[in-house]
C-alpha cells in the first residue's frame, strides 16, 4: 500500500486521468473529491460491494432471467392485441392563488 500525506487543497494523481483532492479534513473524517474519466467507475467501498453482490446474484439466477423474459413477451403480446388509442395531451391549468 502506498501511503500519502496531503493537506487540504492538495492533490494526488493516479495515472493521467484520475485526480484525488483533499477537500476537507476534521475529526469526523476526510472529504475527498475525485475527478475521473466517465468510463472509470468510482464508488465508495460499501456501494461497490453491493454492486458486486447484485451482479453475483443475477449471474446465479438464470431462471429468474428466463421468467422475466417470458413475462415481458406476454406483456408485449397483450399490448399488440389491445385496441390502439390516441394518447391525450395534458394541458396546463392555471391555479388560483389564495
Amino acid at each position: 500500500m502506498l501511503v500519502f500525506t496531503r493537506r487540504r487543497g492538495e492533490t494526488i494523481m493516479i495515472g493521467d486521468g484520475i485526480e484525488v483532492r483533499v477537500l476537507r479534513s476534521g475529526r469526523d473524517g476526510v472529504r475527498l473529491g475525485i475527478v475521473a474519466p466517465m468510463h472509470v467507475p468510482v464508488h465508495r467501498q460499501e456501494v461497490y460491494e453491493q454492486i458486486r453482490q447484485a451482479n453475483r446474484s443475477a449471474a446465479e439466477a438464470p431462471g429468474a432471467l428466463t421468467t422475466l423474459a417470458e413475462r415481458l413477451r406476454r406483456s408485449a403480446e397483450v399490448r399488440e392485441d389491445a385496441p390502439t388509442q390516441t394518447p391525450r395531451l395534458r394541458t396546463a391549468t392555471a391555479r388560483k392563488r389564495s
